[in-house]
Parts: structure tokens; C-alpha cells; sequence
């Protein structure tokens, strides 16, 4: 059974340390980073999404343009909230290969309380860029951006944040550098 909630994969970021876009390297079998994470998540939700400054992407999605000329995760979030109707939104980042079901079913997992967000939080500190964000957190996001903080941990601090706890920073390795995609090539081909 697939999960109702829309996931997004956020695959817009500069890249800068990877020395070309990440998104757009290959992975394996497929042309590139960015469809492997849309297979994968294809697999557990209904309906999933890019989100990105533009379409750069050579297979069959659904993308999200960022609505604003800042680069962040915190546009892009907002962006999601004014693009689609959904109340809640399981949010990965595109460099994040390593985040499997069993990570997704515990973040996704129902609780009795309504959280603005359910994030992942590894021994490394807070992933952002792993969990559930909710509609009611986009005034304060709006917010911050017209203040110009785009750090997401400050948003998580202000809204009510449910913080999932996973012993092992193995599956929230994110790949920043050409020795770190490297090694994920290896781990998974």
C-alpha cells in the first residue's frame, strides 16, 4: 500500500562542492541521481514531485519550479505549499540515497498529536531534508523568508517539531563530494 501524501524530492541545490549537479549525475542503471530517488519513492507514495529552479530533468515527472529568485530549501518548501493542495508533504533531498522504506515508515508512522513537522534526527544532528513538513507552517516560513533566514533548523525550532531519533547516521550520508557519490556507486552497485 502507498502512502497518500504527495513526497518530493528536492534536487534544485548549487552543488558546489560536487563540481556539477549532483541531480543530474548518474547512478547506477539510471541516467541520473535524480530518477533513482524518483523510482524509489515511487515504489511507497502515489504521487511524487521534483523540486527544482527548472525542468532539467530527462525522464517522465512531475517538477516543481521554485516560485521565488532565492535558492534554498526554505523557497522551495514554500513553493510546494502555494503549488500544491496538500495538507502534508514528505520531503527528501535529492542527494540522499541512502534514506530507504524503513526510514520512511518510521517517519511516517501515525501519531495521536499534530506536529508541523516530523524530521529526522541522526547522531550527526537534525536532517531537514527528511521528513514531513505540514501546511501550518507556512506562515512562519513566509515569514522568514521576507526576514532573509533561510535555515531550516530556526524554522523547526519555532514551529512544534516532532524529532524521530535514528541510532545510525549511515542512511541520512548525503553526497556533498565526488568521493562520497563514489562510494555510494560502489554501496549500491
Amino acid at each position: 500500500m502507498k502512502y497518500d501524501i504527495p513526497a518530493v524530492i528536492f534536487a534544485g541545490g548549487k552543488s558546489s562542492r560536487m563540481g556539477k549537479d549532483k541531480a543530474l549525475l548518474p547512478f547506477g542503471k539510471y541516467n541520473t541521481l535524480s530518477e533513482f530517488q524518483y523510482k524509489k519513492l515511487s515504489l511507497l507514495f502515489k504521487k511524487v514531485y521534483l523540486c527544482a529552479k527548472e525542468d532539467k530533468f530527462d525522464f517522465e515527472a512531475a517538477v516543481i519550479t521554485d516560485k521565488y529568485e532565492e535558492s534554498s530549501p526554505l523557497v522551495g518548501i514554500i513553493s510546494l505549499f502555494e503549488t500544491l493542495e496538500a495538507d502534508e508533504i514528505f520531503i527528501l533531498s535529492v542527494d540522499a540515497p541512502f534514506v530507504d522504506e524503513k526510514v520512511i515508515k518510521k517517519l511516517l508512522r501515525p501519531t495521536e498529536e499534530k506536529f508541523d513537522a516530523i524530521i529526522a534526527k541522526s547522531p550527526n544532528g537534525v536532517q531537514p531534508l527528511c521528513g514531513v513538513y505540514r501546511r501550518s507552517i507556512l506562515p512562519l516560513a513566509q515569514k522568514h523568508l521576507t526576514e532573509g533566514n533561510h535555515r531550516l533548523n530556526d524554522l523547526l525550532k519555532e514551529v512544534h517539531t516532532r524529532f524521530v531519533t535514528f541510532e545510525d547516521d549511515a542512511p541520512f550520508i548525503n553526497l556533498n563530494h565526488p568521493h562520497e557519490y563514489e562510494l555510494a556507486l560502489k554501496k549500491f552497485f
